[in-house]
C-alpha cells in the first residue's frame, strides 16, 4: 500500500528519478502477442481496490471478457479502441481524450502502436460484481462541449468550507458506477478560497480552465495549471485556492464504508 495522505502531481514518466517498472504481463491475459507494458503508481489501496499511476503498453489485444473495475484515464501518448466479443469496434479514443469505464463490460482494448495513460482505477472487492453489463456505451470518452445550461448550478459548496465571498460553482456527471460510490464529471467554478480542511474524498484531477493552488497542513504548496493532473487522497487536510475562474475533470470515489 502507498498511501500517503498528501497532493500527488501525476508526471508521464513518474517522479523524476523513480522510473516506471515493467509490469509482468501474463500471455492468458493477451489475444495477442505478450506486450511490454510499464506503471508507475502513485498511490494504491489494495483494501479499497483504488490505484492511481501511470501506465504504457506497446501494441497488444487483451482477452476479452469483463472489465476488470471502473476507471478513467487521460490519454497523454496514443490512442486505442474497444471491440466486443465478436471484434466488431464500439469506439476508437484519441490522444488528448479523457475516457471512463464501466466495471465488468465485456469488451476488449486493441492497442495499435504506444499509449501512456493516467489512469485511476476502482474495484472495490467488498462489492458485488456487475451483471448483464452491455457493451454498448460501458466505454465512452467525455464530451467537452457541455454547455452552462446542461451543467448544474450546486447549492452547497462541498467538498468545500468557502472563507470569505461565496462562489458559483456547477456540476456535470458524466458518469455514476454501478455501486454508485465513483463519480465521473465536469465542474467549474468562479474564484474561491477555501478552509484548511480534512479533503472529504478521494479525487482524481484533469485540469481544463483556470489555476488551483493547494495548501497542505505542513506548509507545501502546489500550483496547477491547465493540462495537469493531480490526485487528493481522501483525509488530506488542505486548502484550496482558485485565484480566478477554474474548470475540471474529476473521478470522486467516495466508499460506502
Amino acid at each position: 500500500m502507498t498511501a500517503e495522505k498528501k497532493v500527488y502531481r501525476l508526471e508521464r514518466f513518474g517522479p523524476p528519478g523513480a522510473g516506471m517498472a515493467e509490469m509482468t504481463c501474463r500471455p492468458e491475459d493477451f489475444a495477442s502477442a505478450v506486450p511490454t507494458q510499464t506503471l508507475y503508481e502513485y498511490y494504491t489501496d489494495e483494501e479499497l481496490g483504488m490505484s492511481v499511476g501511470v501506465w504504457t503498453t506497446s501494441s497488444m489485444q487483451e482477452a476479452y471478457g469483463p472489465y476488470p473495475g471502473d476507471e478513467f484515464v487521460y490519454l497523454i501518448e496514443g490512442g486505442f479502441k474497444m471491440v466486443d466479443g465478436d471484434n466488431r469496434t464500439l469506439d476508437t479514443y484519441q490522444q488528448g481524450e479523457s475516457v471512463y469505464f464501466r466495471n465488468a463490460a465485456p469488451v476488449s482494448w486493441v492497442q495499435e502502436g504506444h499509449l501512456r495513460k493516467f489512469y485511476i482505477t476502482y474495484l472495490n472487492p467488498r462489492r458485488p460484481v456487475p451483471e448483464g453489463i452491455s457493451a454498448k456505451a460501458a466505454v465512452k470518452a467525455v464530451e467537452p462541449s457541455i454547455s452552462a445550461d446542461e451543467m448544474v448550478v450546486l447549492d452547497v459548496t462541498d467538498p468545500f468550507i468557502i472563507e470569505g465571498d461565496q462562489p458559483v460553482q456547477r456540476d456535470y456527471v458524466y458518469f455514476t458506477n454501478d455501486s454508485e460510490d465513483m463519480f465521473v464529471g465536469l465542474w467549474d467554478s468562479t474564484r474561491f478560497r477555501s478552509e484548511m480542511t480534512p479533503f472529504p474524498t478521494h479525487e482524481f484531477v484533469q485540469l481544463v480552465e483556470g489555476e488551483v493552488v493547494i495548501t497542505e497542513e505542513n506548509g507545501t504548496v502546489s500550483r496547477f495549471e491547465p493540462g495537469d493532473v493531480f490526485f487528493v487522497p481522501k483525509g488530506t487536510v488542505c486548502s484550496w485556492h482558485a485565484p480566478g475562474y477554474v474548470k475540471k475533470y474529476y473521478a470522486t470515489v467516495i466508499p460506502n464504508e
